[in-house]
């Protein structure tokens, strides 16, 4: 059963684990569960999509119980009148505030955007942050005797794909946990000292 934070007769609201994908893909062809499926059998009723978290993102998840709510859920994320927060542990120590307006190329796929245009320009991509708490584990990673650590609030203005986890790769902050993006050696150390296998990313807070 996943939690449901929130739900009327308009929008249902879950709190996504990490590792669920929203939607079926040809990605991840060997999935057989998904997000959408879940809520539709839990709560007994059909829903739509109206935005997405990556597989290993947890958090909050909204989808619309209409196709007209949908649409207009849709528009407020396109206009980008829908706010998002999320919450993410990064490598080192980050500024107190900060804002990223680095645009990103589009990530496509090498089996499902074979038809897409492979040169297009890099799109617009802007990320705010503000740190919350900084600290250090007393393990080695690397050349330095301790590890130190950074606890981010993070407020993305666009939505491109992979945008957090991206920005934070390059200002040199990756995150915790991002086999794709990441540092690989940050990642192992977590794994064997904290048995981690997730991504550090949740998404923790939207408004519209």
């Amino acid at each position: 059963m996943l939690s449901i934070l929130y739900q009327d007769e308009y929008i249902v609201v879950i709190n996504k684990p990490p590792g669920l994908l929203v939607h079926r893909s040809m990605i991840d062809k060997n999935e057989t569960r998904f997000a959408l499926q879940l809520v539709r059998d839990q709560i007994g009723q059909y829903v739509y999509p109206v935005h997405r978290l990556d597989k290993p993102t947890s958090g909050i998840l909204v989808m619309a119980l209409s196709s007209e709510v949908a649409a207009k859920l849709t528009e407020q994320f396109t206009n980008k009148i829908i706010k998002k927060k999320y919450l993410a542990l990064v490598r080192g120590y980050t500024q107190q505030t900060d804002s990223i307006d680095y645009p990103l190329k589009e990530m496509l796929d090498k089996m499902t955007d074979k038809k897409a245009q492979q040169d297009k320009e890099a799109q617009e991509a802007v990320t705010h942050y503000k740190t919350l708490w900084q600290g250090e584990l007393p393990f080695p990673v690397g050349r330095y005797p301790t590890s130190r650590y950074s606890l981010v609030s993070l407020m993305p203005e666009t939505g491109r794909k992979h945008q957090l986890r991206r920005h934070m790769k390059h200002i040199f902050h990756p995150i915790v946990g991002d086999t794709t993006h990441g540092d690989g050696k940050h990642n192992t150390m977590f794994r064997e000292k904290y048995s981690l296998e997730r991504l550090l990313l949740a998404a923790i807070e939207m408004s519209f």
